[in-house]
């Protein structure tokens, strides 16, 4: 049985999870709009995958007989600035995931439930490498300038 502690904990990162969903898919339709259909289609495959992180995370609250709730998500900003500026938001917000991930593991460390921090691990161990491909592409459209922008636009639209 999952503590009510941890059960609150991973509710707000359900949430969180799914404020980074619509965040991602704003940017998707922010790139789209611009004429860069790879980054939007990058962006929305983003937003996929965060939403699958919501998934998991309710799936397990109910498998340690929890219950899975969803609490009010936050509109997210709708205007963006350059590609680069995009990225580097990108960047940005999978570092602060990357804290609130780090919170969930303190917290069951805490609770001292070690199917929750093996659960969690997962997570911690993917955040390292949304980072670094976050990290990645901002330095790729700093090196790419104006002109190479459509080829790695085109680079990341084949994402699967």
């Amino acid at each position: 049985m999952i503590s009510e502690t941890l059960q609150n904990a991973i509710n707000e990162q359900i949430t969180a999870e799914m404020w980074s969903a619509n965040l991602y898919l704003s940017m998707s339709f922010y790139f789209e709009r611009e004429g860069f259909s790879g980054f939007a289609h990058w962006m929305k495959k983003q937003s996929q995958e965060e939403m699958e992180h919501a998934y998991t995370m309710a799936d397990y609250i109910f498998k340690r007989g929890g219950v899975a709730k969803i609490d009010k998500i936050d509109v997210v900003p709708q205007n963006w600035g350059s590609v680069l500026e995009v990225f580097e938001h990108v960047y940005q917000h999978e570092c602060h995931v990357s804290a609130l991930i780090d919170k969930l593991v303190s917290i069951a460390h805490e609770e001292k439930d070690n199917a929750t921090q093996d659960f969690l691990w997962g997570f911690v161990r993917e955040q390292v490498e949304e980072e670094a491909t976050a990290q990645g592409i901002v330095d790729k459209v700093k090196r790419a300038g104006e002109t190479g922008l459509f080829f790695l636009d085109s680079q990341l639209g084949a994402r699967k």
